[in-house]
């Protein structure tokens, strides 16, 4: 598939699992481009510019530049099944549709604005609040440094 179509299909994941539970599943930085909302380090791990890119490059690659391919399934180990259902709904829903009326989607969300030829942050706190659910916002930035501090004992220093 496109990158262009995976980067806008788990930032659709993220978003409705945002509405429905107030938790992301990928749960990255989301910025605004050109084209809608991006999952930041998934999009620099497509061009290559991860710090963690080894782990990446084991599971994917780009030909002809804006396909990405599956080299070996990296697992669902990670997953909830409830994060693997909003994956399959997200992809089932618009199988259908072609990566520009992906797109097209996208740019209806209200947290979406063109930052032209640049990219400018979307808070959590903008999407929670474009979803109607702004009162989340508070609990999830407080699980969110919760899991940061976890894996931050469970990972040791860093490297």
């Amino acid at each position: 598939m496109r990158y262009m179509r995976l980067l806008k299909l788990l930032y659709i994941a993220d978003r409705v699992s945002l509405k429905e539970t107030g938790r992301p599943v990928v749960g990255d930085r989301v910025v605004a481009m050109k084209h809608g909302p991006v999952l930041s380090r998934v999009y620099d791990c497509i061009k290559g510019e991860y710090p963690d890119q080894l782990v990446w490059d084991r599971f994917f690659e780009i030909v002809d530049c804006f396909d990405i391919h599956l080299k070996k399934a990296p697992g669902v180990d990670e997953l909830c099944r409830y994060e693997i259902d909003v994956l399959k709904r997200v992809a089932t829903d618009r199988a259908l549709k072609d990566d520009w009326e992906i797109v097209e989607e996208t740019h209806s969300f209200e947290e979406w604005s063109d930052p032209g030829s640049t990219s400018m942050p979307i808070s959590y706190q903008t999407i929670l609040r474009a979803l109607g659910r702004e009162d989340q916002s508070d609990r999830l930035l407080r699980e969110a440094r919760a899991d940061e501090a976890l894996d931050a004992l469970i990972d040791g220093p860093a490297r």
